[in-house]
């Protein structure tokens, strides 16, 4: 699923339009951008949380010469997947067999 088709989700669900869709799907984007800038975490409870972690510098190799090459410290950001969103992916069968 893309961007466009999201907000056609979004707009049959909501009875929004499109544009309104749209635009409140940015805003969402937006708003979790920037709380994960600023270090915050975010949790939507079923669905899952985003945040920051620091990954340390290290060393690394060139693939095609095979040389050592120092990869900097980053922040990335990670997902956890809620218990809801897990279930409904693995489908009921995973949480039978559990």
């Amino acid at each position: 699923m893309n961007k466009a088709e999201l907000i056609e989700a979004i707009a049959n669900g909501s009875k929004l339009t499109k544009a309104d869709s749209g635009r409140a799907l940015d805003s969402a984007i937006e708003a979790i951008s920037k709380a994960l800038k600023k270090g915050d975490r975010l949790s939507l409870v079923g669905f899952g949380s985003f945040s920051v972690a620091k990954r340390a510098a290290r060393l690394g190799r060139n693939p095609q010469t095979g040389k050592e090459i120092k990869i900097a410290a980053k922040k990335v950001v990670k997902f956890k997947a809620g218990t809801e969103l897990a279930t409904s992916v693995n489908g009921a069968s995973a949480k039978k067999a559990k």
